[in-house]
């Protein structure tokens, strides 16, 4: 391995382009949202081959509200951290009384990773749990979640900490 200490300011970003790119061709993420997209393929390679877990293709291209959708039509929303708060859950829209307007998908799966990018936890919640636990993200003006115990208990748990995730 590289001793990335001893590369110059260029190489590094030239090198950092380079892993795009290449993370691109193999259609491990689409855009350079790399952890989001990150979150979104490993946690779909872990469904697909985990026995007993629904099988899920990536929603296509330009889908609202949803990176994922089961072979039996239920609609997932994936997101990755590094920390306890997901991103934010844009178009996911609510009336004066705090109502959904509809129901934009049946689960979130809740990827979180560590610093160097090794997936810890999977977690998958339902609707009304996502109801129940939203919080109002003000400065990006959307919705998000806190990773909190309750929310844990609260979640099917797919992977803890136990085991690395290598794909």
């Amino acid at each position: 391995m590289t001793d990335l200490s001893k590369l110059s300011d260029g190489e590094i970003i030239s090198m950092y382009s380079s892993i795009i790119k290449e993370l691109k061709s193999r259609k491990i993420i689409r855009t350079k949202n790399v952890l989001g997209e990150l979150g979104e393929y490993l946690a779909i390679q872990y469904y697909n081959n985990t026995p007993g877990l629904p099988k899920l293709q990536v929603a296509p291209v330009g889908t609202k509200n949803i990176d994922a959708i089961s072979r039996d039509g239920d609609r997932y929303s994936i997101k990755a951290t590094s920390n306890n708060t997901t991103g934010v859950f844009t178009g996911v829209d609510f009336d004066k009384d705090g109502n959904p307007l509809k129901q934009y998908f049946e689960y979130i799966i809740i990827c979180q990773f560590n610093d160097d990018f090794q997936l810890l936890n999977i977690y998958q919640i339902d609707w009304k749990s996502f109801i129940k636990h939203k919080h109002w993200h003000s400065r990006m003006k959307s919705w998000n979640l806190t990773i909190t115990k309750e929310l844990i208990n609260e979640s099917v748990i797919i992977k803890q900490k136990s085991s690395s995730c290598h794909f």
